[in-house]
């Protein structure tokens, strides 16, 4: 049998000789007459009416110099899908951005020890959407309201175009620092206080602040307040350094009496993402937990009256059995009067 063209790109594989110094599988000669044989339908034409080989070389898989172009053809794909990478890559940023996390750097000393300037703080913003509102002991991220932070300068040139096209995508925070970073202390309806020297009261209940307010402040700093009724929708925050925090103390002054709406609320801070030896999450001390709301709250004025309304519901109730029976004796003794008058 002839040797017609191989199934591979390379070179005939060479083939052990057979005893006799030829070739093992090797094609018989031709005729001398020059008539094709049999067998010499797969002779020296073969190769070059094989379309499978012909087909291997316009793929440059027989010698290697056509390779070129098709490495070319494969770069220019992946930069044709670059673009479209990139914007994915964008879209699921503003996703996560809107509906997920965010992340905030800390400017300041305002939240010490909890957080410390520099740290990456990762903003929970998924749960409000689904109802949830802040609660006493969180530490929140909010909007600057009624102007907290005064008239920030503006920077430019290309680094802050750099830095608020990425702020914008939720990569960096943002250059205009017009967030604010505070704990949760009183929600809408409580009732908030702190005089000079003594502890932060909620309700008429003292709020144990020995886990988290910075070592040697004061629960009230220089800044006694109250006691002060948070209206509903809105919030009381301070800082957890106290004597270093211009919270809600400081902007009593201002609509609202200091408190922060509750539609300016970014969202929850629940963990430190950065730097990686201060990673660790954000949970509401518990202390927190035994202040009564403010619906179970009852001040002395609500408990004398209600303690008074039954007392006096009693004394008239006991007021009026005394002229019921005086009435029913006055009748009685008319009528046995009369009776006698008769006999007589």
């Amino acid at each position: 049998m002839a040797v017609g063209a191989r199934s591979g790109a390379e070179d005939p594989e060479e083939r052990p000789e057979a005893p006799g110094g030829e070739a093992s599988g090797s094609a018989p000669p031709p005729p001398k007459d020059g008539t094709e044989g049999d067998s010499g339908t797969d002779g020296a034409d073969a190769p070059a009416s094989d379309p499978g080989e012909e087909a291997r070389k316009d793929d440059g898989g027989e010698d290697g110099s056509d390779a070129t172009p098709g490495q070319g053809a494969k770069q220019r794909s992946f930069w044709k899908e670059l673009p479209i990478l990139i914007g994915i890559a964008i879209v699921l940023a503003l996703l996560i951005k809107t509906f997920l996390v965010q992340a905030f750097s800390i400017p300041s000393n305002s939240m010490q020890d909890t957080l410390q300037r520099g740290d990456r703080v990762l903003v929970d913003k998924l749960t409000p959407w689904f109802g949830a509102e802040p609660e006493r002991g969180e530490v929140i991220v909010f909007h600057d309201p009624d102007g907290w932070l005064g008239d920030t300068p503006s920077n430019g040139g290309f680094g802050a175009a750099v830095q608020d096209a990425l702020s914008w995508i939720g990569l960096m925070p943002s250059a205009e620092d017009q967030d604010l970073i505070k704990r949760v202390i009183a929600v809408g309806g409580d009732t908030v206080e702190c005089q000079d020297g003594g502890q932060v009261m909620i309700n008429g209940e003292p709020l144990d602040e020995s886990s988290y307010l910075f070592p040697g402040n004061t629960p009230c700093g220089d800044r006694p307040f109250g006691p002060i009724t948070v209206p509903e929708g809105r919030l009381w925050v301070m800082g957890d350094h106290r004597q270093d925090s211009l919270d809600s103390r400081y902007h009593q002054n201002l609509e609202g009496r200091g408190t922060v709406s509750e539609d300016d609320v970014v969202g929850r801070a629940i963990v430190i993402a950065w730097p990686v030896n201060r990673w660790s999450t954000l949970p509401v001390p518990s202390a927190f937990d035994s202040v009564q709301s403010a619906a179970g709250f009852v001040g002395p004025g609500a408990i004398g009256l209600a303690t008074a309304v039954p007392l006096v519901l009693w004394r008239r109730r006991r007021l009026l059995a005394r002229e019921a029976a005086a009435a029913t004796e006055s009748a009685a003794a008319g009528g046995a009067e009369g009776g006698v008058a008769q006999k007589g």
